[in-house]
């Protein structure tokens, strides 16, 4: 018998530790000011990430989102993460 799986949509946001320089959050805070939007204290830049994958339960997606993190999508060394999982279907 085959094992019914459900479609799931993780949504995942990759950033630097607070305590890793962000040279492009440096970038691109400069150049909010010199577009004139004063009051900027700080930016940090990362990725944001939406995987559709399949499984047979919610723990299931985030077991398998949590393990893709921890080796592709985040360099734990300088990187930290966190995801959502949603049910995908209809």
């Amino acid at each position: 018998m085959a094992v019914a799986t459900k479609t799931f949509l993780a949504r995942v946001e990759v950033t630097l530790k607070l305590t890793v320089n962000d040279p492009q959050g440096n970038t691109v805070k400069g150049a909010l000011a010199s577009l004139g939007f004063d009051g900027v204290s700080a930016v940090r830049v990362g990725k944001h990430m939406e995987i559709r994958l399949t499984a047979e339960g919610a723990a299931e997606a985030e077991r398998r989102v949590e393990e893709m993190c921890r080796q592709l999508l985040a360099n734990p060394v300088i990187e930290q993460y966190r995801f959502t999982i949603e049910s995908a279907e209809g």
